[in-house]
């Protein structure tokens, strides 16, 4: 009975008044509208091209770039190729975003720990930090670093020198480094073998204490696995001294590290103004566990390190780990304004690029491409995190 009332139901409903039949319509047609836009627009675009005989494609990649670029991670002369002074930028920019990120994870926590501290002056001192970083705008910031290093230091020949081995001048910020030795690849291999027996450590540490409720030093164990791993390599392996110095020749230092002022002007933009939006992440999450949990961590006697470590900031993570992925995103972005202070990042060479081969088509899709690489792979990297600090109920 009720199956002939629900087949007599279905045929008497229209075909315009059925929900499901509809939306499969809708799809269907945006599908279409989507694909008329897209031919539309790829076809107009490749005859405009044509008629201006103006030549399409990435074959461009494998000709001569004829184009300096003046910091590089790799060897880089102006007779490689295309591809290769692109991937040059690909790794500045991958570098300042890096280095950025993690400088602006530790400034914003300590800053948005210090707007919650009860010492007045801390607290007016860390207010004071964040309205006036995130009220001016990142490009004017970057201006001011690179007019600080430019404008405001002296030449090399006046270079400042706080300590030996050591000096800031409007080249940049020149210090010693150990002179090359095949031991510090181990050290360095050393250094990733801690790290995995760290996290494996911490990992039983964890099932040791939920089983017994002993606590393990996993940080002090951690600190003496990270540092001695190393020097054991280090003086298994002769324990090299010998420095590279920086020594004044002529108009320019040589020997040691430069950090050139126009790398040093973005990462100092980047971090101050992206460490402010940070900090008030960082302090509405605290803000968002309940006092209750304070409170009853103080009654059982944790100290205010413990407090913060083991009650707050985990139930803070969730919280705090969303807005966070936003603003490393945002820094990682706001990186292409390098090219406002000639530092060469992606899209730095790859507009020099576009200007020597015309190809703006492909130049602005790899500009795309590389962007969209960086924001997909960090925001997967911090949902695997959110999902791996989520905390089970019982």
């Amino acid at each position: 009975m009720n199956t002939a009332i629900n087949n007599k139901t279905s045929e008497t409903i229209s075909f315009w008044y059925d929900p499901d039949k509809r939306s499969i319509l809708y799809q269907i047609g945006a599908a279409c509208l989507f694909a008329f836009v897209a031919w539309y627009l790829i076809s107009n675009t490749m005859a405009n091209l044509e008629r201006q005989s103006i030549a399409t494609g990435f074959g461009f990649l494998n000709k001569e770039a004829a184009f300096e670029i003046g910091e590089s991670l790799i060897e880089y002369s102006a007779a490689d190729r295309y591809a290769r002074a692109l991937s040059v930028g690909f790794l500045n920019t991958l570098l300042v975003s890096f280095i950025g990120i993690f400088l602006t994870v530790i400034l914003g926590t300590f800053l948005g720990v210090a707007r919650l501290s009860k010492n007045w002056l801390i607290n007016k001192c860390a207010a004071g930090y964040i309205e006036l970083f995130q009220d001016i705008p990142i490009l004017l910031q970057l201006f001011f670093w690179y007019a600080f290093f430019y404008e405001m230091l002296p030449s090399p020949r006046a270079a400042l020198n706080p300590i030996n081995g050591l000096f800031l001048c409007n080249r940049g910020l020149i210090f010693g480094i150990p002179q090359a030795h095949p031991v510090y690849k181990y050290m360095a291999i050393a250094v990733l073998i801690a790290v995995i027996i760290i996290f494996l450590l911490k990992k039983w540490a964890q099932k040791r204490q939920d089983l017994t409720g002993k606590a393990f030093p996993v940080f002090f164990t951690s600190i003496i696995l990270i540092i001695g791993l190393p020097f054991v390599c280090w003086l298994f392996g002769g324990a090299p001294m010998d420095m590279s110095v920086p020594v004044l020749k002529g108009f320019n230092f040589k020997g040691g590290l430069t950090i050139s002022p126009e790398f040093a002007a973005l990462l100092l933009g980047l971090v101050l103004y992206t460490a402010a939006f940070v900090a008030e992440v960082v302090r509405a999450g605290i803000q968002a566990v309940s006092k209750g949990q304070t409170e009853a961590a103080m009654a059982i006697g944790l100290k205010p390190g413990q407090l913060l470590n083991l009650i707050i900031l985990p139930q803070a993570l969730r919280v705090i780990i969303p807005p966070l992925t936003s603003q490393m995103l945002n820094l990682t972005k706001n990186s292409s304004l390098a090219v406002a202070i000639g530092y060469p990042d992606f899209v730095s060479v790859a507009g020099t690029a576009i200007n020597q081969t015309g190809q703006a088509i492909e130049g602005v899709m790899l500009i795309m491409i590389v962007y969209l690489i960086f924001s997909l792979s960090t925001s997967a990297f911090m949902n695997w995190y959110n999902k791996k600090m989520v905390i089970v109920e019982r």
